[in-house]
């Protein structure tokens, strides 16, 4: 194979995990949301609404830095 190829793999690779990570980023979240609203019972679901933003955020920050990582 060549180099080239190899590269190309690599970037396939390292781009089809981007999503998995970002729905793992975003359900954890989600997840300390819905435990904080269980916990401090404010019968809102603000907790649930700031986890969900806080983790798309941080998900699309990771995603950056991976795709600006890889060089063409």
């Amino acid at each position: 194979m060549k180099k080239n190829q190899k590269q190309q793999f690599k970037h396939i690779a390292v781009l089809s995990g981007i999503a998995i990570q970002m729905g793992v980023i975003i359900y954890l979240f989600v997840l300390l949301g819905k435990w904080l609203d269980a916990t401090y019972n404010n019968g809102e679901k603000l907790f649930v609404i700031i986890g969900t933003l806080l983790g798309v955020a941080i998900s699309l920050y990771v995603v950056l830095k991976q795709i600006n990582r890889i060089k063409y």
